[in-house]
């Protein structure tokens, strides 16, 4: 399993069609197949940067999500919203204390 790290800058305007959009949409990604946790952050000092944070069990999962109607359905409408290129990053997690 691995950790998917995504961020995204929005036109300030833009904010209220992505939450709304993610929030019809969030049940659909966490369910996709491979997919074990998914959230969603805003940056606590600029209110246009958003992160979304899932668990994939494997590279083919995450893969298979972003060639699927699904995945072309959400970034097609969201992409449209940016005020900045997005940037992802896959990691594994080392360590975790609770």
């Amino acid at each position: 399993m691995f950790v998917r790290i995504v961020k995204m800058s929005f036109h300030e305007e833009n904010i209220p069609a992505f939450l709304a959009n993610f929030e019809l949409m969030k049940e659909k990604i966490r369910n996709a197949p491979g997919n074990r946790f998914l959230e969603l952050y805003q940056d606590k000092n600029d209110k246009c940067i958003f992160f979304t944070y899932s668990y994939w069990e494997t590279d083919e999962d995450l893969e298979n999500y972003r060639q699927s109607e699904l995945f072309y359905d959400v970034w097609a409408f969201t992409k449209k919203l940016f005020n900045a290129k997005p940037e992802a990053w896959s990691v594994d997690k080392l360590i975790t204390l609770a």
